[in-house]
């Protein structure tokens, strides 16, 4: 395909997607108080450490991710025209379920109430890979899941640095493991343009509060679980890359 038509196809992809594609790294979030323009702001003293407003919020985007993230995993393993993109959803699956046992192994401890459902712009994300079929599935649900790890890949190296909870600690040591597998199998599936990635990480589209916020759990609802999958026989530490050239901004 001629480049000029391989980046037009990309930045038709990337205009259907324009207001679902807000940066992970950003949602307001369910806590034990509202959140404020304070992240440093210590909220609890608990026996693991103080738990700031970022520490918090932290907690509730990893749960919020899987909610959404698991379920396009699934999809990806079930609908993925390549054994690479099946293989990616693998990892989805896996990946967050492990997330998703210690955010709901913490919470109590901290205090922290969790969502049950991903916020509507998270849901709109897998609405909008669901409705595609064939390899306009694979490179939509690829271009989503590749923007919003870049996004939220930051956010967790910021609270490994700083927190001094040391539960949090110990889920931004997971999560960041996790994520980096995520990015590496994705740009595995050669469909990640990394020009166009780059672009919708660092210019998000602005959304209302509503739409990128997880709504609360009714009160005395059952906690919802990610079902774990060791079936499946994946490890979260990152894997190798295929080699040089396997992104779309660079294959032939």
């Amino acid at each position: 395909m001629p480049s000029s038509a391989k980046m037009a196809g990309n930045m038709f992809v990337f205009g259907a997607l324009g207001l679902t594609l807000v940066a992970l790294a950003y949602p307001a979030v369910v806590g034990v108080e509202k959140t404020t323009s304070s992240p440093d702001r210590v909220i609890a003293n608990t026996r693991y450490g103080p738990l700031t407003e970022a520490d918090r919020d932290f907690v509730v985007k990893v749960r919020a991710a899987g909610l959404w993230e698991y379920p396009l995993g699934e999809m990806a393993m079930e609908r993925g025209t390549t054994a690479e993109m099946r293989e990616a959803g693998k990892h989805l699956i896996v990946g967050h379920a492990g997330l998703d046992e210690m955010c709901r192994k913490i919470a109590p401890e901290l205090g922290v109430v969790l969502p049950n459902l991903a916020s509507p712009q998270q849901q709109q994300f897998v609405a909008t890979a669901d409705a595609a079929a064939g390899r306009q599935f694979d490179s939509t649900a690829v271009t989503i899941m590749r923007v919003t790890h870049g996004q939220i890949f930051p956010t967790i190296a910021k609270i490994r640095a700083t927190t001094q909870n040391v539960m949090v600690r110990a889920l931004a040591d997971l999560a960041n493991d996790t994520v980096l597998d995520h990015i590496t199998v994705l740009e595995n599936t050669g469909l990640v343009n990394i020009d166009q990635v780059n672009f919708q990480q660092s210019t998000p589209p602005k959304l209302p509060k509503d739409d990128t916020t997880p709504p609360p759990p009714p009160q005395g609802a059952p906690m919802v679980a990610l079902t774990p999958r060791p079936d499946l026989n994946i490890r979260t530490a990152a894997p190798a890359p295929t080699g040089p050239g396997r992104t779309a901004s660079s294959a032939g």
